[in-house]
């Protein structure tokens, strides 16, 4: 599976982005699709999740301002990122797994394929 994301740039405070993954290749079985960030000298945080059947996970930093969802169709996820803030700037990549889950890990290991990131700057 190859993972293709887009969508980053910089952003003034308050402003929004969408990210976009998209998946190619071995894509059979897809479950699990999410977007992870990492921000200098920070551990990479799961900032939102979605499984096949629709079910997400967010972080609570995100919460009522980040929204994902996916087509699969298109095989590809996406992450609307209203009210941004300067601590939301991180490297954002999106993640995929086949495994079987009903609700979305947050753990990075239990994701199997991983995408380049695209990085989000948020200025004051």
């Amino acid at each position: 599976v190859q993972l293709q994301a887009s969508g980053g740039g910089l952003v003034q405070a308050g402003g929004s982005l969408r990210l976009s993954c998209a998946a190619s290749g071995s894509i059979f079985s897809i479950n699990v699709m999410g977007w992870y960030r990492q921000a200098p000298g920070k551990q990479r945080e799961l900032v939102a999740g979605i499984t096949r059947g629709g079910s997400t996970n967010y972080a609570d930093s995100v919460k009522g301002r980040f929204t994902i969802s996916r087509d699969n169709a298109k095989n590809t996820v996406y992450l609307q990122m209203n009210s941004l803030k300067p601590e939301d700037t991180a490297v954002y990549s999106c993640a995929v797994t086949k495994k079987v889950w009903r609700v979305v890990p947050k753990q990075p290991n239990e994701y199997d394929y991983w995408g380049q990131g695209t990085q989000v700057t948020v200025s004051s």
